[in-house]
């Protein structure tokens, strides 16, 4: 950082940007509170303004330092090893920082045994650290019964990505997951050349965004596209070793096999199992959200395109909620649904 100029000469915002080492407009938004800026960032422009002897600094000081209030928020997502929750992990945390309505400390665990009970005893140990909480978990009333208990010790609760059935009221941030599954009925019926079979994976039915995008594909189809046949739904179990004997079995069995969703865990060993068929690239499929696998998936044919969770708009629309959630106000727990994100191999970045 530059030393201070002398005194008497007023100190200019431009001055301040080339102190602190951002640009002119971060200043802008540092000094006005408009859009996010990281933490780091701000107090890099406050400790300028100091230096320089701006006028406006105390103001700034009291926006970024003092005024705000201190909250814990806690996260628990799927296994570690899936990159779609490290993708999460990351823009969560990125969300975080760039707060201006409170100075955020996160904690993210995650949930590598799926058992309900060993899901429900990591919302109490987590919940009992934090003052707002966010949960990825499927639907069951032991995780429920979890949730409830929190919200009658003040923790603010979200479900993300999945809603979760409670008798408290709690929060909800993510896709209208039916609309989801309607969308892929009706790309898979524009993209399938001929009439036959279609199917639909899901993880497990307990995920209610899962089991929503099935209703929602079979509800598309059922109305619109009666020339296609829908295979009762196989369940992967998130499993990857699941997931490709299922896709196979499919691919044997149906020879008129059109379309396929994939609307659970497991892509990857789905497309494991399609790489191996001379004509899975035949058949329409669609995937839900840019993984590591997904991804080489489009970039090698073998999916068509992804229906995708929008995760750093997810993510700030999530801290935001949790912040007011977690001071008090009650209109923060109202559902939050996020634009879907449509991703083919020609919008790949």
């Amino acid at each position: 950082m530059k030393e201070s100029r002398k005194s008497g000469a007023r100190t200019r915002i431009t001055d301040l940007a080339e102190a602190a080492g951002v640009s002119v407009s971060t200043v802008d938004r540092v000094i006005n509170g408009r859009n996010p800026v990281r933490q780091p960032t701000a107090e890099k422009v406050m400790q300028a303004a100091e230096s320089l002897g701006f006028r406006g600094a105390p103001v700034i000081a009291r926006r970024w330092s003092r005024e705000k209030p201190a909250l814990r928020f806690g996260f628990l997502l799927l296994q570690k090893h899936r990159s779609f929750y490290q993708a999460l992990a990351r823009d969560i945390q990125i969300a975080a920082q760039a707060s201006t309505a409170a100075r955020i400390s996160v904690r993210i665990f995650y949930a590598e045994n799926l058992a309900p009970t060993a899901v429900a005893a990591q919302i109490k140990s987590l919940g009992a650290e934090v003052d707002a909480i966010a949960i990825v978990a499927a639907n069951h009333p032991l995780i429920s019964a979890a949730l409830e208990a929190l919200t009658l010790k003040g923790v603010a609760v979200f479900a993300l990505i999945s809603d979760i059935s409670t008798a408290a009221r709690i929060g909800y941030v993510g896709l209208d997951n039916h609309a989801v599954g309607r969308t892929a009925g009706w790309f898979i019926s524009q993209m399938a050349r001929e009439s036959g079979k279609v199917a639909v994976l899901v993880g497990t039915h307990r995920f209610r965004c899962q089991d929503l995008n099935e209703s929602g594909f079979r509800s598309y189809l059922r109305e619109h596209a009666t020339q296609f046949e829908v295979i009762e739904p196989g369940a992967t179990l998130e499993d990857a070793n699941v997931a490709a004997e299922l896709v196979r079995h499919l691919l044997q069995r149906h020879p008129d096999l059109r379309g396929l969703y994939i609307a659970g865990g497991g892509i990857g060993g789905a497309l494991t199992a399609l790489r191996e068929c001379p004509r899975a690239k035949s058949i329409a499929t669609i995937g839900n959200d840019r993984t590591s696998a997904a991804h080489q998936g489009l970039l090698d044919g073998h999916i068509r395109l992804l229906l995708s969770h929008p995760l750093p708009a997810l993510c700030a629309a999530l801290i935001a909620r949790m912040t007011d959630a977690a001071q008090g106000n009650p209109d923060a727990l109202a559902p939050c649904y996020l634009d879907l994100q449509i991703e083919t191999p020609e919008s790949l970045r």
